[in-house]
């Protein structure tokens, strides 16, 4: 598999780029909740945590929602797509040489935090569902329709951000995460610290220090959001990976060791 991503070569340098659709897809949210909130009540929708607020798709809150989510995405995307430019530009300054001569091809794409219209067996029956993931990412199975043609054989390519001081992965997806979980997996180790409880606890000056002594480069817009992003703020994420390798939704590929982080 990592040889048909082109990622095969140990030593090799790969670049990861995760960013989304920043405050924008933050701020559909929050608006959506508030107006869902009063949708459920008028459809008799009752849940447990008002953080699972929904309405019905065909409603008019519920295609508003899609469309101020699929705006997002699309943000979400122009910012990947201009930072992968700057990437190859960067590289192509630095050391006179055309991106395509350097290898640098894009594995992969994706989006995650997002619903998506998908066909899903369920109960021996194929349905067209809504799924909206959550702290998960796709992970379809080999041969699935919606692969590109190039990852047919191999299964959805799978990138999983690790902190900026442990590691990141590359999985596929498999025939068992599409049976159980809808082809989904994780998209990260997830947080074992909010952001806040990040600032509040940890020292800047410490985590900067400790990444030094491991010789990984970082270059932050401010050294105070170098906490929010720390190693200790998170899960460990060889433990996670480890267990969705376990339970069958997902399979490792690459195992990537950072060198030099950017953080916006």
């Amino acid at each position: 598999a990592a040889e048909t991503m082109g990622i095969g070569k140990v030593g090799q340098v790969c670049i990861m780029i995760h960013t989304g659709s920043r405050g924008l897809g933050h701020q559909v949210a929050t608006d959506a909740l508030t107006v869902m909130e009063k949708a459920m009540a008028r459809d008799h929708i009752s849940l447990n945590d008002l953080q699972l607020s929904c309405a019905r798709i065909q409603s008019r809150e519920g295609k508003e929602y899609l469309a101020g989510m699929s705006a997002a995405a699309n943000f979400a995307w122009v910012n990947r797509s201009c930072i992968t430019y700057l990437t190859r530009k960067a590289f192509k300054e630095v050391f006179h040489r055309e991106p395509d001569d350097m290898g640098m091809h894009l594995v992969y794409d994706v989006c995650h935090n997002i619903a998506k219209v998908e066909k899903h067996v369920i109960d021996g029956e194929e349905k067209t569902l809504l799924v909206h993931r959550k702290g998960s990412t796709r992970a379809f199975p080999p041969h699935h329709p919606n692969i590109p043609k190039d990852y047919q054989s191999i299964g959805q390519p799978v990138l999983i951000g690790g902190t900026m001081g442990t590691c990141s992965y590359v999985l596929v997806g498999t025939p068992k995460g599409m049976s159980e979980t809808f082809g989904s997996t994780c998209h990260g180790a997830g947080r074992a610290l909010s952001r806040n409880q990040s600032r509040k606890r940890l020292d800047h000056e410490e985590v900067l220090e400790q990444l030094r002594k491991d010789g990984i480069a970082i270059r932050v817009a401010s050294p105070k959001l170098v906490t929010e992003e720390a190693p200790e703020s998170y899960k460990n994420v060889c433990d996670v990976i480890e267990t969705c390798q376990e339970a069958g939704i997902s399979e490792k590929v690459v195992k990537l060791r950072p060198i030099a982080v950017i953080k916006g």
